[in-house]
């Protein structure tokens, strides 16, 4: 399986690993067939993501996407943010091989949950991310893991 030089560069040196005390928003999904587990932590501040982290217990693919998406989306308003598909990440990383392809949908939905979870914490309904995704013509996926493998 050929990984690509970014893929390596964000699994061998991830960034953003860690928790975030005082977080926002805090979202963890995982892919019980594949064993994935993704946390992303997001500090939000009138709108804009100033910091995100993450913790991930899975493959290179999984530590390379839960990277790069922490790194897109800091600095974004929560509307560019959510912009941020696994499309969109699997590219910046110079692309994703077919089987790993899983792991930047992982990365979407850990930052969808995140925000989610913001969202419920200002009082906004719980399907407030799926309007935004939906407002912006972003196809919101179903949550099915088990079709992915």
């Amino acid at each position: 399986m050929e990984y690509s030089e970014k893929v390596m560069d964000h699994f061998m040196n991830p960034r953003n690993v860690g928790e975030i005390e005082d977080a926002s928003g805090v979202g963890e999904v995982g892919n019980p067939s594949c064993g994935d587990v993704m946390r992303i932590y997001l500090k939000i501040n009138e709108g804009v993501i100033e910091d995100a982290k993450f913790k991930t217990f899975g493959c290179g693919a999984a530590i390379a996407t839960s990277s790069m998406a922490t790194e897109m989306v800091k600095g974004k308003t929560i509307e560019e943010a959510i912009k941020i598909t696994n499309n969109v990440v699997a590219e910046a990383l110079g692309g994703l091989p077919a089987v790993k392809m899983h792991c930047s949908v992982l990365a979407e939905e850990a930052l969808e949950s995140a925000l989610t979870d913001y969202f419920k914490k200002q009082g906004e309904p719980e399907d407030k991310v799926r309007e935004l995704k939906t407002a912006a013509g972003i196809p919101v996926r179903e949550h099915n893991h088990e079709s992915d493998h």
